[in-house]
This record gives C-alpha cells, structure tokens and sequence, in this order.
C-alpha cells in the first residue's frame, strides 16, 4: 500500500447525510444516474460538492434498500495519485504474491459510485484509465493482470474539481470533460446558507444569520480582486466554535480571516467586514 490509500474514504452511510438542495441538482443528479451518465461537479471550495454526492448516495442506495456494504467511494486526488492505486497491485503474502484490487476496481466490482475529488490534481496518465469507464463500454482494463472488468449495472463514476483554480496546467482535458455530465455548483443565498449553517452547527437562527451575512459579503469581494469567497464549511467551523465556548470575534479570526488568506490586505477587508457583523462584544 502507498500513502495515496490513505486519502481515500469508504463511506457506509447508515444515517442520511443532510444536504440542502439549492436548485434542480438532484433531479438532475437521479436522471443522471437512471442513465448510468457519468457525472462532473464543478464548483469552489466547500460549496458542498462532497455532502451532495454523500446524500445522492444515501437516497440511491438506501432508500431503495440495495443490499451494498459501501456505496460511496471517496478518493481525494493528488499529483502522486498513480493507475496503480486506483486499480490494485500484486501484494506479498507468506510466500503467495496475491493481487488486490484498488478503490476504482472494488466500486465497478460492487456496483457503488466512485466519486474522484479534484481530479485535476491527478496525474494526466492516470485519469486517462478512466475514459473507458466512461462511454458505451464501461469496461476498466487492468493491464497486470489482463483482465477486463465489465461495470456492475449499478456502477457510477463521479469527478469534481474547482474552477477557480484553473490553470494552463491543472485544467479538466477535453479528452475527459466531454465524457461527463456536468453540474454547476456554487455558495448558496444568505438564507439557504444560513439554514445550512444553523443545522450543521446546532447554533440559533440570529448567529446563522449573522455569518451568512459575513459570507456573502466577502464573496463580493472578488469585484475587488479577491478571487474566491469564504466557504460555507468555514462559516460552519466558526459557529461550531462560537458554540462551545469561543467568542464570536475570536471564532471568526481563526476561523474566517485567518483560514482564508494570509495576504494582509485581504484580511483586512474581511476583518472590517468581520467587525461589521460580528462586534467583539458579541457572546
């Protein structure tokens, strides 16, 4: 095994994971996956691309009662992310060299949907393994052993990355974006956004309702050059902490202006924006 296993998530979903639709997205995703078409998700950071796949998985495997141990598997991308630890590799055992199958293999094996998180961060060579899964075939070719595995009909694939961080270099191949599907995902309005964090962080309504606020005006930042906003999963971590025990200004600093950049100008238009909303006098 190599570090890159470490990175990856087998989620069980025994209880429902909450998520908040904001538009048609799980239409969408349901008539998607009715389909068997595999699907992008493109947004920012913490927009809730990861819950969302969390809960389509509960509601397509779950609330249809389909006898399936893992029916999510999570695999955070990165540049070391090689083909051999998505499809397996030939371990030593006694004095048997047996082959074990990687996440990718296990999900076509299963029939679960395998969510690749960022795949821009992987290696070009490795996501190009996937293509076949991704037409009429979907067949996944595992060259060390010759075999060609053949999808369980339940099987989905699943990738997300993040527009913003786009580049000449870390961008989706064309080769690959025009086998997905794709859905738009972004930062939820103040009062979806404030019901999310009221929820996720057991805070009151008025402290949700305050940091949503906080949110939304710094995403208006990026009309100044400030490129991507504060996350709702950050807002979420300042009530978490405001909740047991930090004082609200004090939670903001570490959770919001500290957390989203270490340029001094940009913290300290998000701190005038923090001390707006959030007064150190606040509880």
């Amino acid at each position: 095994m190599t570090a890159a296993i470490d990175a990856i998530n087998f989620a069980t979903l025994d209880t429902e994971p909450f998520y908040l639709p904001i538009g048609d997205e799980v239409a969408l995703f349901e008539a998607a996956y009715a389909a068997r078409l595999p699907v992008l998700l493109k947004g920012p950071t913490g927009c809730g691309k990861t819950r969302f796949i969390e809960h389509m998985a509960w509601r397509l495997y779950r609330q249809r009662r389909k006898a399936l141990e893992v029916p999510l598997v999570t695999i955070s991308c990165h540049e070391d992310l090689t083909a051999t630890d998505l499809v397996g590799r030939y371990l030593l055992k006694g004095d048997e060299t047996l082959w074990s199958d990687g996440p990718l293999t296990r999900a076509v094996r299963t029939g679960a949907i395998c969510y690749l998180d960022e795949i821009v961060e992987a290696r070009k060579d490795t996501t190009v393994l996937i293509h076949s899964l991704t037409d009429h075939r979907r067949i996944l070719p595992i060259d060390k052993t010759g075999e060609l595995v053949s999808a369980h009909g339940d099987f989905l694939l699943v990738i997300s990355y993040n527009p913003g961080y786009q580049s000449i270099l870390k961008d989706l191949k064309h080769s690959t974006r025009q086998r997905f599907v794709s859905l738009d995902f972004d930062y939820p309005g103040r009062e979806r956004e404030a019901e999310i964090i009221a929820r996720e962080a057991h805070v009151d309504e008025s402290l949700a309702e305050r940091l949503a606020v906080i949110g939304e005006k710094v995403r208006n930042l990026g009309e100044h050059g400030f490129e991507e906003g504060v996350s709702t999963r950050l807002l979420i971590y300042a009530a978490q902490l405001i909740r047991n025990g930090i004082e609200a200004r004090r939670a903001a600093d570490i959770a919001l202006v500290a957390a989203v950049s270490d340029d001094r100008t940009v913290q300290a238009a998000l701190a005038d924006i923090v001390d707006t909303v959030l007064p150190a006098t606040d509880p």
